[in-house]
């Protein structure tokens, strides 16, 4: 007895079954961070943005990037990461408004311009080891500002300076914490 062919539509549905249970997830979502830990996230990200914007407000200079509250949480309840270490975020930062700057100047602001722009970032960051996720907003953040070359400076670079030095002050005041874990 010959063996009846599966039918085209059974394979495409089996198929299509095992791709949509990867969606399903593989476990249950991460425990809550200890209240000890919240807190000091909070206070932490309160600190470093009040510092930035009041630096920023004092001295009428840009330094606000609305990636760095995401840098915050990074940096404030995840100083271990590898993502919260100094060359990441600094680096990240720079090299990533770096792409979205010359992408702008070559190819002005349209969609593919800023896809092309962000896509060029996240392998930027990857090559030069400075991957840090929320610097990856700034491409599209300087793709609808349409910003001068001071933007690499100010808020950019001058910024996520700030915001590294607030962590080492503030990280570094818990005993468990030693921060950063790596500096090049």
């Amino acid at each position: 007895m010959r063996p009846v062919a599966a039918r085209p539509g059974c394979i495409l549905l089996a198929a299509m079954k095992l791709y949509l249970n990867k969606m399903r997830g593989a476990g249950p979502a991460p425990v809550r961070l200890p209240a000890k830990s919240i807190v000091r996230g909070f206070l932490g990200a309160l600190l470093a943005i009040g510092t930035v914007a009041y630096l920023a407000a004092s001295s009428g200079t840009p330094l606000v990037l609305g990636s760095f509250g995401a840098s915050c949480v990074l940096l404030f309840s995840f100083p271990d990461n590898p993502f919260s270490q100094p060359r990441n975020v600094i680096g990240g930062h720079f090299v990533s408004s770096l792409a979205g700057l010359l992408f702008l100047a070559v190819f002005g602001s349209a969609w593919w311009s800023t896809a092309l722009a962000l896509a060029s970032a996240i392998a930027l960051m990857h090559v030069t080891r400075t991957v840090h996720p929320p610097a990856g907003s700034n491409p599209v953040i300087i793709m609808l500002t349409s910003p001068t070359w001071d933007f690499l400076v100010r808020p950019t670079l001058l910024g996520a300076v700030i915001l590294v030095a607030v962590a080492l002050v503030f990280n570094n005041t818990a005993k468990q914490t030693q921060y950063p874990r790596y500096w090049i």
